[in-house]
């Protein structure tokens, strides 16, 4: 084979591979960053819990964890995002701000010095304390109500109902 001849052919396998390329659909480069820091926590073992005083607000006095309880909700702040779950241990899922109830959002920053001295009660007993109370707050909002509907249909309001109205 001549040098004239391998030249062309390097040219022609040039030109197909040219060709092939050129024709082909463009390649797509896309570059994606999803930074997740995730939940608050991973709480293996059920905390310890510390009631802050005069509100309805738990919290664990655990120092390398911010978590508090209040409303049948686990509540947690990581940087300027907040988290609520269900339980202790999640599903975690992050909340927007102005739905974490005041109570949790106005305890004190310093809250662990502050009330350092006060009762630690282990997970168990205040699970089982805990929905005493729920159950009794339960009970006396169903009294409440049902003395408010008691109050609404007892009474004279004016005007002649009932059987004997006629």
């Amino acid at each position: 084979m001549t040098n004239s001849g391998k030249v062309f052919r390097c040219l022609l396998a040039g030109a197909a591979i040219t060709a092939a390329i050129g024709f082909s659909e463009p390649a797509r480069a896309e570059v994606g960053v999803n930074i997740n820091i995730g939940p608050p926590v991973v709480v293996v073992e059920p905390p310890h819990m510390v009631l802050v005083p005069r509100s309805q607000v738990y919290f664990s006095p655990d120092p390398q964890v911010d978590i508090f309880f209040y409303g049948g909700y686990w509540w947690s702040p990581r940087g300027d995002r907040w988290y609520r779950a269900r339980a202790h241990n999640g599903p975690w899922g992050e909340i927007d701000r102005r739905r974490v109830p005041r109570q949790v959002i106005v305890v004190p920053r310093d809250y662990r010095s502050r009330f350092e001295r006060e009762k630690r009660v282990p997970y168990g007993q205040w699970k089982k304390q805990h929905k005493q109370v729920e159950k009794a707050e339960r009970k006396e909002q169903k009294r409440e109500g049902k003395e408010s509907k008691s109050d609404d249909r007892g009474g004279d309001h004016g005007g002649d109902h009932g059987k004997g109205g006629r």
